[in-house]
């Protein structure tokens, strides 16, 4: 093993193009269509450069399209996308000395070792600093020994963090990153990404995972059946944002109190033996409103979580019709 490969210095295009472009990426009417099959539509996008980006949707929304749109791996239907001021179709070899990609589903050569898979990454890219990667493998705690087809799929993952990292890219573009990492994990690879920033890369984030993006991202796009449909901070997020409680009651339920609360929504109530439990979605808004009202009655128990993205949406859209 070579304890350390030296990497090219050599100024590109894209280095110049870095100082100059106020953009990290840029989409104008971007378009795929797949026929019957859902793609996406006249996505407009601007990334800033130096930011994290979160671009949030259910799975099959579009997000994977438009990150393949972006490095070049399908042609768009219509409309154009750059990166840092370059053409995605026409420089694409250009613009990869600088990305860091990680895709949806990382598969690599099932014999190769971590190590040895890593290497052939670094020597794609004309060499790292190995040191480097054996950090980056110590943090996430990969054993880089073991052949590819022995690893978990937590472990895979990690390779494929390490190899997106590896380079201190320009730009990184994550698909579903922490898709079968721990939570430990996650939340070392949350700290590498915010390093990533602090050096000056820009981070395309996607995910479906809302609480995710909102620990991470500066600015997030929501995308939904390939439609750009809200984009902003991450402060502008609330109105999508809802809680699934469920509330057991012991003896008289304040049944027309609770569902006269705006904002609250598929509400029931089911028998719990001498107890009731009453379900509902509510907005964050509201949650106050639902507090004041229960504290008045006597309550056993009281649960609230997130629901999925799907749901979230589901629900948000179902008010917008």
């Amino acid at each position: 093993m070579v304890n350390s490969i030296s990497a090219q210095k050599a100024e590109s295009r894209v280095d110049i193009n870095i100082k100059e472009s106020k953009y990290a990426l840029e989409t104008n009417k971007l378009t795929k269509n797949y026929g019957s099959s859902r793609g996406i539509i006249e996505l407009d996008l601007r990334v800033d450069q130096g930011e994290i980006f979160g671009f949030l949707g259910p799975n099959g929304a579009g997000k994977t399209t438009t990150i393949r749109l972006l490095l070049n791996l399908i042609y768009p239907t219509t409309g154009k996308a750059s990166i840092f001021g370059l053409d995605c179709q026409n420089d694409t070899v250009e613009i990869r000395k600088h990305i860091g990609y990680l895709p949806g589903e990382f598969t690599m050569y099932s014999n190769l070792t971590g190590a040895k898979t890593l290497e052939y990454f670094a020597n794609l890219r004309g060499g790292v600093d190995w040191k480097y990667v054996q950090e980056l493998a110590q943090r996430l705690d990969l054993d880089m020994s073991k052949k590819f087809k022995q690893y978990s799929r937590g472990n895979k993952q990690k390779v494929g963090v390490i190899q997106a990292l590896m380079h201190k890219p320009r730009l990184l573009v994550l698909d579903e990153p922490t898709s079968g990492l721990d939570p430990l994990n996650q939340q070392e690879f949350y700290k590498l990404i915010q390093e990533a920033k602090a050096n000056g890369s820009t981070i395309f984030f996607s995910s479906h995972i809302m609480s995710e993006v909102e620990k991470v991202c500066d600015r997030v796009a929501i995308i939904r059946e390939g439609k750009l449909v809200k984009i902003g901070m991450i402060s502008e997020l609330t109105d999508i944002k809802s809680h699934s409680l469920e509330i057991t009651f012991n003896g008289q339920v304040p049944l027309e109190e609770l569902s006269a609360i705006p904002g609250v929504s598929h509400f029931e109530v089911a028998p719990n033996d001498h107890r009731q439990t009453v379900r509902c979605v509510v907005r964050p808004e509201s949650l106050d409103k639902i507090l004041k009202v229960v504290s008045g009655y006597t309550v056993v128990n009281f649960v609230s979580r997130e629901p999925s993205l799907e749901e979230s949406f589901l629900e948000y859209y179902r008010e917008q019709k």
